[in-house]
């Protein structure tokens, strides 16, 4: 059996006169016994190509000539889950962007076909309306642990975007959690476009990326074993927006990492250890945030995240938000730069979004409630 490959220069090739590895193995291997059989038209088979595990579909037609076979093998996507543009259609783990989807004709399973939970009632992310937001008193300060140390930790391509490991080496307790929380992993989110790229919004301001900080529950610390069976708020994302500004320089060792990570699943380790502090606004600003309940943002969009969205952004300069499309690829073959990584905002249906106590607020109440009070006082000392 003749198997011939698409190369750079769009010629065709043998690639191999033997059997193809993979599912459809034992089919193919059979056709020299059974010259007379035909397979069906398209038959998946897992090859190796460009060094990475790809999927190909493989379309076999029999020759003029009794036992001989040829087949015609073209590309139709450049890696399995890690990374593909063109995943194989129907398979619930090759999800994709709509960036991706239309890169590939529509063949990997773009977010309104997302499976899982991500059709239910309760998902992220929202744009958050602020003047409808409900003040709740209980969202006092966080407390961060491990915030302040510094590391110089690994960050990979994922295929969908920048994440870099944390390894439970950092926490978070207080604002309004019910418990203590262990820092899993940060990502991000991003465009090339700089009001396009962040997943919420405020007052329908896109932002021009996302990171999200994401925990989990600590469960030696939770009381409440009902509740940690069937959770809300088994994950804790903190969401920090970013804008264009001033360079960031606690931000530069993971920009500076992005060289070395442009395919899927590449990783390396940063060269200059940071701090999660250094990553986020200045430690008096994160006082101010929204809350609400809803779902991871990624299939399979289990609505099991408590998320806080922080008011005051994260400044980056134009270039450092940019190097993240310009240096990374969701693809093997380079062919599809990774941006536009974010999912199309979901209703908010029947759910509230809280807000914490602003800064420097000493009063909840409005002046106009508390005028008559001041004015009777007043008067009385006038008397």
């Amino acid at each position: 059996m003749f198997v011939w490959e698409l190369t750079e220069n769009k010629a065709w090739r043998v690639r191999s006169i033997r059997m193809a590895p993979g599912p459809g193995s034992q089919r193919l291997g059979a056709l020299g016994a059974e010259s007379k059989r035909k397979l069906q038209p398209e038959t998946h088979v897992l090859g190796a190509a460009c060094g990475a595990r790809c999927v190909h579909k493989v379309r076999t037609v029999a020759s003029q000539h009794s036992g001989s076979w040829q087949d015609q093998l073209w590309e139709s996507c450049q890696a399995e889950a890690a990374g593909s543009i063109v995943p194989r259609r129907g398979e619930s783990s090759h999800w994709c962007y709509e960036i991706q989807a239309k890169a590939s004709n529509y063949t990997c399973l773009e977010p309104k076909r997302w499976d899982g939970e991500c059709q239910k009632n309760r998902q992220s992310p929202i744009n958050i309306v602020t003047s409808l937001a409900q003040l709740d008193h209980k969202l006092k300060p966080f407390s961060f642990s491990g915030y302040d140390k510094k590391h110089m930790w690994t960050v990979k391509n994922n295929g969908h975007s920048v994440m870099v490991s944390l390894e439970n080496k950092a926490s978070i307790a207080g604002g309004g959690l019910t418990t203590h929380y262990l820092a899993k992993q940060l990502h991000l989110h991003w465009s090339e476009v700089l009001n396009k790229g962040s997943e919420h919004s405020l007052d329908g301001k896109r932002f021009a990326m996302e990171m999200h900080i994401v925990h989990e529950k600590d469960k030696g610390t939770s009381g409440n074993k009902k509740e940690d069976q069937n959770p809300q708020d088994e994950i804790a994302v903190l969401a920090f927006l970013v804008e264009a500004g001033s360079k960031n320089d606690g931000f530069q060792p993971l920009v500076d990492a992005l060289t070395g990570i442009p395919l899927p699943n590449n990783a390396t380790t940063m060269t200059e250890g940071i701090s999660l502090l250094e990553l986020l606004p200045k430690q008096e600003k994160l006082r101010h945030y929204f809350r609400y309940l809803g779902s991871l943002t990624t299939p399979t969009c289990d609505e099991t995240v408590v998320w806080t969205v922080f008011k005051e952004p994260i400044q980056l300069h134009e270039d450092q938000i940019l190097a993240f499309s310009q240096k990374l690829y969701y693809d093997h073959l380079k062919k599809l730069k990774m941006t536009d990584n974010f999912r199309p905002q979901q209703s908010l249906n029947q759910r509230v979004v809280l807000k914490s106590q602003a800064p420097g607020s000493l009063l909840s109440w409005p002046l106009a409630a508390l005028l008559p009070s001041i004015l009777t006082l007043m008067a009385g000392l006038l008397c």
